[in-house]
């Protein structure tokens, strides 16, 4: 329970975190994180001494590939979030991380061919119905939300199937981005436009820490998942996206009334269905003796 709450609570404070960084673009904002937390996991393997998978993986074209298809999205899915947050859109980039569960049940069903409860079909359409109303109660697909939501679902999608756990599998991911990341800032610095050198010391010490604060919250979630019901940690993963929106309402005065809150409103609905389904099917199929009294 520690290590998933911290994790949640870690995750929904990174808008603050990413604002200390509005002055430096969303991209090179993540170019550094990528290259800070390949520093930072390559000195936790060193430490551990845990290199022998690296030299089995390098043998396997395909799981060096899935890798890098993740880290694509994953990257594409830190860009997205950090130019949201540095736009005003942090209301958005909730919405989005709200209905990723929803997005991960339905790829399931579409890709994996998970049979789908008559529950979890109802959430899905509720989900459907408040994008649908967004849409046209707003004149615009909300689509910071769902890229957010699609590139986060099938980044799980990705990882449910890789063989590696979630410390190698990271750090595979920095590893195979590595080449272009260094040619990127190889570029930019000779360019004279790399944003770690042209920026204050303070702005420096946060991206160079942006490492750490990218890998500890993804390690205290894999600790968590080993450790707890999958139920109890769909439960907790909405405290996330709850503070992202606190965040944004309360802290940065983004604008959450009207058609936005009804939206908003249909998606709780969605989850909170989805979240009751599955704690009863836990429940239910629960060892009789591991119940109380029993």
């Amino acid at each position: 329970m520690l290590y998933a709450i911290s994790c949640f609570l870690l995750w929904g404070l990174f808008p603050l975190y990413f604002k200390l960084l509005k002055e430096i673009p969303s991209f090179d904002i993540v170019i550094h994180r990528l290259f800070w937390s390949f520093v930072f996991l390559a000195g936790v393997l060193m430490w551990r001494r845990q290199w022998a998978w690296l030299r089995e993986a390098a043998r396997q074209p395909r799981v060096l590939l899935g890798f890098l298809f993740s880290a694509l999205l994953l990257s594409g899915n830190w860009t997205l979030y950090v130019w949201a947050v540095n736009v005003g859109r942090i209301v958005d980039t909730s919405l989005g991380y709200f209905m990723s569960p929803l997005v991960s049940v339905l790829l399931g069903y579409l890709i994996l061919k998970e049979r789908m409860r008559p529950l979890q079909w109802l959430a899905v359409i509720l989900a459907l119905g408040a994008v649908l109303w967004l849409t046209v109660a707003n004149g615009s697909l909300p689509w910071i939300s769902l890229v957010i939501a699609a590139t986060f679902g099938f980044y799980g999608l990705l990882r449910k199937t890789a063989q590696l756990g979630a410390l190698e599998g990271l750090s595979l991911e920095t590893l195979v981005m590595l080449p272009l990341v260094l040619l990127i800032l190889g570029w930019d610095t000779w360019r004279g436009s790399n944003s770690f050198l042209g920026t204050s010391t303070g702005a420096q010490i946060l991206l160079a820490l942006s490492g750490p604060v990218t890998a500890v919250p993804l390690l205290l979630f894999a600790q968590a998942a080993r450790r707890i019901p999958l139920s109890l940690l769909g439960l907790l993963q909405y405290i996330s996206p709850t503070i992202q929106l606190l965040t944004g309402v309360l802290v940065y005065d983004e604008p959450f009334a009207g058609n936005r809150a009804i939206g908003f409103s249909v998606i709780w609905l969605a989850l909170a269905v989805y979240s009751v389904e599955g704690l009863w099917r836990f429940w239910r199929t629960r060892p009789e003796a591991a119940r109380p009294g029993a």
